[in-house]
C-alpha cells in the first residue's frame, strides 16, 4: 500500500501539462467538447475478453468533430479474433452554442458504436450495451481547485431496438481535474433503451439499475492520456446462463488516446 501511494504521488509530482481541449467523452458517455480545428486524435479501447476498439476523431472545424471506430473481439488472448461488423461506425458531435457564463454549452451527435460484442442473430442485432445513436448534451464547467465539469444528455437509438426497447434514454457525468494531469471521471447511465431485454440464451439479462462507472485519467506527456475505467459498478448485468450462477458483471478498461495537429 505504501509503495502504491508513494507511485501516485511520483506521478502527481512529474506529471505533465493537462490536455488542450475539454474532455470529449467521460468513461463511455459524451460530453460537449469537441476537438479544435485541425487536430486529431487516435484513440484505442482494451475491453473485457481480449477486446479491443480502435477510434480515430477529426476537429474538422472548432464546432464539429468526426470519427469512425472498429471493435476486434478476443484481439488479445486465445481463440480466433472476431470483428464486431464489416463496417466501421460513425462518431459525429456539432457544438450548438459555446459554454457562457451563465449557460453550458449544447451540442448534438450521433455515434454508432457500442459497448462490448455485437450480437447479429437472426431477430436480434445489437451491441452487448446498445449504442447512444442520436443524442443532444448540455455541459457546464466550474473553475473548483481545477476545472469541475457537469454534464446532462438525453438520447434514442433508432437502430438497435428490435429487442422492443424504444424508450428515450437520459445520462449524466461529473469531470473532475485534481491538477493539470489527473482527472477523476464519473458517469450514470440509466439505459432505459436497455432494461426490457430478458435473453437467458444471449446472457443478456439487465436488472433494471443503469450503468455507474468510474475512471482517472492521466496526461501523460503533452500528446498522450492514459485511462483506467471500472464499468457496471452497481452490476446491471449478472446472469451467466451456462452455469446458472451470478458472475462479476463489474469490469475494468484501459484506454490510451493520442493528438496531434494535422
Amino acid at each position: 500500500m505504501k509503495k502504491l501511494l508513494l507511485v501516485i504521488l511520483l506521478c502527481l509530482t512529474f506529471a505533465q501539462d493537462g490536455q488542450p481541449y475539454p474532455p470529449l467523452d467521460l468513461v463511455s458517455v459524451p460530453t460537449a467538447g469537441t476537438l479544435p480545428k485541425g487536430v486529431f486524435s487516435v484513440e484505442t479501447l482494451l475491453m473485457k475478453d481480449g477486446g479491443i476498439l480502435p477510434k480515430m476523431l477529426f476537429g474538422i472545424t472548432e464546432k464539429f468533430t468526426f470519427g469512425v471506430s472498429f471493435g476486434v473481439q478476443q484481439f488479445i488472448g486465445v481463440g480466433d479474433m472476431e470483428k464486431n461488423k464489416s463496417a466501421p461506425e460513425v462518431q459525429m458531435k456539432y457544438r450548438l452554442y459555446d459554454e457562457s457564463s451563465t449557460l453550458p454549452a449544447i451540442l448534438i451527435g450521433l455515434n454508432t458504436q457500442g459497448k462490448g460484442s455485437f450480437i447479429n442473430r437472426p431477430g436480434f442485432e445489437r451491441y452487448e450495451q446498445k449504442a447512444m445513436g442520436l443524442y443532444v448534451m448540455a455541459s457546464r464547467n466550474w473553475n473548483a481547485l481545477g476545472n469541475l465539469g457537469f454534464h446532462f444528455g438525453l438520447n434514442k437509438n433508432t437502430f438497435e431496438n428490435n429487442d422492443g426497447d424504444e424508450d428515450v434514454n437520459l445520462f449524466f457525468g461529473i469531470d473532475k481535474e485534481i491538477n493539470d494531469s489527473f482527472s477523476l471521471l464519473m458517469e450514470y447511465n440509466f439505459a432505459r433503451d436497455d432494461d426490457e431485454v430478458n435473453d437467458t440464451e444471449l446472457e443478456l439479462v439487465r436488472l433494471g439499475k443503469g450503468y455507474l462507472n468510474a475512471g482517472i485519467r492521466w496526461a501523460a506527456t503533452d500528446n498522450l492520456l492514459l485511462e483506467i475505467n471500472v464499468n457496471d459498478i452497481l452490476k446491471n448485468s449478472v446472469y451467466n446462463s451456462s452455469t446458472d450462477d451470478e458472475f462479476e458483471s463489474m469490469n475494468r478498461e484501459v484506454k490510451v488516446i493520442y493528438y496531434e495537429y494535422f
